[in-house]
């Protein structure tokens, strides 16, 4: 018996914190540039600093860390890059809050100061999220650690935007912008919050100027001085005849073109829709397709300004629209008021309606630089599922000029200045001392600061130290695979393809795995509003890591959400011990000092089986994982460890573990050590904690290879494949199985020993079984076996079929028929009357209407379950009849 052992239970706080540490200290997951190996690379997408650990973030980090982990096992040099994104609007969002309870708002501080204070609030609390990734397992090198604010990037960010506007790809224009009035601020949409809001449809004739009129159905009327054409769908029959005339603006007496664009839907209001393009966000990409002059009729305090008509001008917009109402009603002009409720955008701090404003932005010219991104896919990028190529396609095909300017002070300032003596632009990767032009030293920097995608985008390369030729940027770029959730894959991905190709000549992955939501049990989309949120730091602390992880990795399947619930987690937290207690089993029955033994004369049907169905699982785990089959790596290893080494080969090794023959001793603990130590090695890439406590446990691992983590993947062993081992484990499993299913469908105590009788088709048959009789009188729990082609059953018999042999268990005297079949026949009477009550309820039509759905649909499911019930009893009952004759 080995000195080394496991305690009895496994608890796995302490563990995970004492190797999460171990790993970090000894620099595990750090790699020489230079050393050997190919390189595999992972740059972690940077969650926001502001951000906690979700359970997206736990299925993105847990398969990022199976490959990195499977891939170190396959001898390659693997670096995986962590870090975080400064967020900009979400952490300037937050300071904002601290701020405004000490009675202060940002201007207050001045900018300077300001960024103080957040740099101030990122040392104390942006390592959070960080320390959360930590808990998770995952194996990212923690020396290269990186944060799209720091100084490095901030380096790469500068030169890109300078580079790309020397080159004509960065340009300054008028945009169209989320502005709030009260805090005379821009926001990004992410600052937008939508709620639903009661208003009204006003419906308004505008005249034709060839005589008729078009009706327009509004929310705003009060914009409508700022119209500059009216659009139609140029496939309405009721008003494509128009298209090309002009109407007249009420109240105003503007000429207005009739234009005809597929964006207009035909079925809401009257079809006709006003465009404004100054004052809604997809007018304004109407009028850019349609040439449309921009009318700003509102100015940023959200008051009427000059180019209204006199009498609005200095109005607010609230009285503007009371008087334009009036005004059109005088006029004969308002047809119709509807109440109509819709969502309504409000800035997040202040609750006030959005006004939609046009204002001077930077934008990316992007149209040159996503051609090469659209034709780099699949030719050096392919995208897994296949499905989201098209949605890639897609977006490229359609996309816009990027606006990469925010109006706010945390983030990247535009290195851009304005020479205050000549008015000279200056774009430069470093802060000019002088103006070029006229060598006056009065430049002053652009306000704004760059979207923080902008700097998201060069990720890939600017972790590895570009724009410095390192050693990291030769060795690991283009990094292997990006793993990431569909939402970003414009945001994000399309983005980095973008500057990867143009920067680097190169993508910036290989391979691109977009993974499925994580929903709760009814396959609902988790949010705090609606209470489904499962917290994955809870779950780790109820259940540990390696079950949260195991349970992800089991249901991550290609293409399909995950459907979630504690109730698995728990599940898996099961496994979790089933292993351990394994382990603990296998250390109880080996030696301290390993016995020398070849494997392939290591004979026996329990050996050679088990032996044989590791090196199908071993080529199914490196299939699995390089196809991106996470599910079947972890449900194959889960039947392997479960079903066939617990269950089964455990149970048949231990004749020769525990008997007198020294030699069958040995090569059971040779198997023993040799499946336990590799399966290890395979399931550690989803379970790293408990299968490194494990692994540091056993006799027989030098010391320079107590870490599994470093542990090359177990050798393949082709030549212990025999298949005529599975046929005949296939027969000795399915005579035990028969036995122990007749046993439990005719409810016989499970501590009585049976009998056996077999008629075999060959005399080959009833030598295997023959072979195995201690294992099938032990197994089985048999008193008497019997095999043979001249075998036969009594009538009174338990009976299948297995591989053509036929299994006979003599029953006379062992069950009661008489009384089996009175009890059988009340639990169906039972059952009948239970059926017909759910299906009284669900047959009254005011129940199923007026319940909840939840309760409607609990009411099927158990119809359906008494109805499985019944015909499993039903079929017991005809089985009882037909063996007592």
């Amino acid at each position: 018996m080995s000195e080394a052992s496991l305690p009895k239970g496994y608890e796995p706080w302490g563990i995970e914190e004492k190797w999460a540490k171990h790993w970090e200290e000894t620099r595990a997951f750090s790699p020489d540039p230079a050393g050997p190996g190919k390189p595999y690379s992972i740059v972690i997408p940077p969650p926001n600093v502001t951000g906690a650990l979700h359970m997206g973030h736990a299925l993105n980090l847990t398969l990022q860390d199976i490959l990195c982990r499977f891939h170190r096992q396959q001898g390659r040099k693997v670096l995986w890059v962590p870090g975080t994104d400064h967020a900009g609007i979400a952490t300037q969002n937050v300071v904002e809050r601290q701020l405004k309870k000490e009675g202060k708002g940002r201007h207050d501080l001045g900018r300077e100061a300001f960024i103080a204070r957040v740099w101030e609030w990122r040392k104390q609390y942006g390592d959070r999220i960080l320390n959360q990734i930590r808990r998770l397992g995952a194996s990212v090198d923690w020396t290269r650690e990186r944060f799209t604010l720091d100084e490095g990037l901030s380096r790469a960010v500068r030169e890109v935007f300078a580079r790309l506007f020397h080159e004509g790809l960065i340009y300054k224009g008028k945009y169209i912008v989320n502005w709030c009035n009260r805090c005379h601020t821009a926001l990004a949409d992410d600052e937008v919050e939508h709620a639903p809001r009661k208003g009204h449809l006003w419906h308004i004739k505008y005249p034709l100027m060839k005589g008729g009129s078009l009706v327009i159905a509004t929310t705003r009327p009060e914009t409508l001085l700022g119209d500059t054409a009216v659009a139609v769908h140029p496939e309405d029959e009721r008003y494509n005849e128009h298209i090309g005339e002009y109407a007249v603006l009420p109240l105003v007496g503007r000429k207005l073109p009739v234009i005809g664009d597929n964006y207009v839907d035909r079925e809401f209001g009257t079809g006709c829709l006003k465009v404004t393009p100054a004052h809604d966000m997809n007018d304004w990409e109407l009028g850019r397709k349609h040439g449309l002059e921009v009318m700003q009729v509102i100015d940023e305090d959200g008051r009427m300004n000059e180019n209204a008509p006199e009498k609005y001008r200095g109005m607010t917009k609230e009285e503007c629209r009371e008087a334009v109402v009036a005004d059109l009603q005088a006029e004969g002009l308002l047809l119709e008021v509807a109440d109509h409720e819709h969502s309504v955008g409000e800035c997040y701090r202040c609750k006030s309606v959005i006004e939609p404003h046009v204002s001077t932005q930077w934008f990316v010219k992007v149209k040159p630089l996503a051609e090469r991104a659209r034709a780099a896919v699949p030719a050096d990028t392919e995208i897994f599922p296949k499905q989201w190529e098209k949605v890639y396609y897609d977006w490229l095909d359609n996309i816009r000029d990027w606006c990469i300017s925010r109006q706010i002070w945390w983030g990247h300032r535009i290195p851009a200045w304005t020479c205050e003596a000549c008015g000279e632009l200056i774009v430069a990767a470093k802060d000019p001392d002088r103006c070029p032009k006229c060598g006056e030293t009065r430049l002053v920097q652009d306000e704004d600061v760059l979207d923080t995608w902008f700097s998201s985008a060069l990720w890939p390369f600017s972790t590895l130290g570009w724009p410095d030729k390192t050693p990291e940027l030769a060795a690991f770029y283009p990094t292997s695979v990006l793993v990431t959730g569909f939402d970003i894959l414009f945001f994000w991905v399309a983005r980095m393809m973008m500057m990867g190709l143009h920067f680097m000549d190169r993508v910036p992955f290989g391979h691109v795995y977009i993974h499925a939501l994580v929903r709760d049990e009814q396959g609902k989309k988790m949010s705090k509003s609606t209470g489904n949120v499962i917290d994955p730091l809870a779950m780790i602390e109820k259940y540990g890591t390696d079950s949260l992880r195991f349970t992800l990795t089991a249901f991550a399947a290609m293409g399909r959400d995950i459907k979630l619930s504690e109730k698995r987690i728990e599940g898996y937290r099961h496994f979790v011990n089933k292993i351990w207690n394994a382990a603990r089993f296998a250390l109880m029955n080996l030696p301290e000092a390993m016995p020398r033994a070849e494997l392939k004369d290591c004979g026996g049907l329990a050996n050679t089986w088990i032996l044989r169905r590791l090196e199908e699982v071993k080529e199914e785990v490196r299939l699995a994982v390089v196809e991106y089959r996470f599910n079947d790596m972890a449900q194959g290893l889960y039947r392997f460890i479960w079903s066939e080494f617990c269950d089964w080969y455990l149970e048949m090794a231990k004749g020769d573990l525990y008997g007198q023959d020294e030699t069958a001793k040995a090569r059971a603990q040779v198997v023993l050590w040799t499946v336990l130590s590799e399966t290890l090695v395979l399931l550690h890439p989803i379970m790293p904690f408990v299968t490194q406590e494990i692994w540091a446990a056993l006799p027989g691992i030098p010391e320079n290879r107590k870490d599994i983590a470093l542990e090359p993947s177990p050798a393949a062993r082709p030549e212990l494949r025999d298949e005529a081992v599975a046929a005949r484990m296939e027969l000795f499993q399915g005579v035990v199985t028969a036995v122990r299913n007749i046993r439990a469908e005719l409810g016989v105590d499970p501590a009585k020993k049976l009998d056996l009788l077999v008629r075999t088709p060959s005399a080959e048959d009833a030598a295997l079984l023959e072979s195995v009789r201690p294992l099938l009188l032990s197994l089985a729990r048999l008193e008497n076996f019997q095999a043979g082609p001249e075998v036969k059953g009594p009538r009174a018999s338990g009976t299948a079929v297995v591989r053509g042999n036929e299994v006979f268990v003599p029953l006379e005297g062992v069950v009661d028929f008489e009384a089996e079949l009175i009890r059988v026949g009340k639990q169906l009477d039972k059952l009948a009357q239970q059926v017909s009550i759910v299906e009284k309820k669900l047959a009254n039509q005011g129940f199923v209407a007026k319940a909840p759905a939840e309760v409607v649909e609990k009411e099927r499911e158990k119809l359906t379950l008494l109805a499985e019930e019944k015909d499993k009893l039903s079929a017991l009952e005809a089985r009882l009849r037909s063996v007592a004759g």
